[in-house]
């Protein structure tokens, strides 16, 4: 099993056989010194990878000036919550957004949401709401859009879910009114 410290970013491999028996272990990461807890099972209502790739992680071109005209069609906000990012690790540890359109872009400079994470990409990558469903896109970044530890291009979150951009690691929720 793949692991990744939830404070640096360091990736590990951790041994199946060691795990056997335990739905969640500890490791301390000789990079930074933190300890990490990961769960060995998946539960029901855990984000999944979507793959292949949905018709809405597909476009015709790359990056996010590459708009197709209706792209973004059908977008909306939930009617009965706010959809917040909450910034758990990284440089801008702290910094909650809440989203004010459906459609925001995470990044470096110039984006929705700045991330003072030099890892980052100026434009990394997206989340896109429509209802209660929330969407993740990455925006053909350097570094990549990481869920858990499997680098994605575009997922579907559950309230709660966690994604890492560079070393930052962000909270999708949904709250109620």
């Amino acid at each position: 099993m793949q692991a990744t410290c939830e404070h640096c970013g360091a990736r590990y491999i951790l041994k199946d056989q060691d795990l056997a028996g335990f739905a969640r272990v500890q490791f301390r990461c000789s990079k930074c010194g933190y300890s990490t807890v990961v769960d060995v099972a998946r539960r029901p209502d855990m984000t999944m990878v979507v793959s292949p790739l949905p018709e809405f992680a597909r476009g015709g071109g790359s990056g996010p000036s590459a708009a197709v005209p209706g792209q973004h069609e059908g977008l909306a906000l939930p009617t009965n919550a706010h959809v917040v990012l909450t910034v758990q690790t990284g440089p801008s540890k702290g910094l909650i957004y809440r989203l004010a359109q459906p459609r925001v872009v995470l990044g470096r400079t110039g984006a929705d949401v700045d991330l003072q994470d030099p890892e980052v990409s100026r434009q990394h990558c997206a989340i896109e709401v429509k209802g209660p469903v929330i969407r993740l896109k990455d925006l053909d970044s350097t570094n990549g859009t990481y869920l858990e530890v499997e680098r994605v291009r575009a997922a579907e979150l559950q309230s709660g879910a966690e994604f890492r951009i560079g070393s930052s690691v962000i909270r999708v929720s949904l709250e109620p009114f």
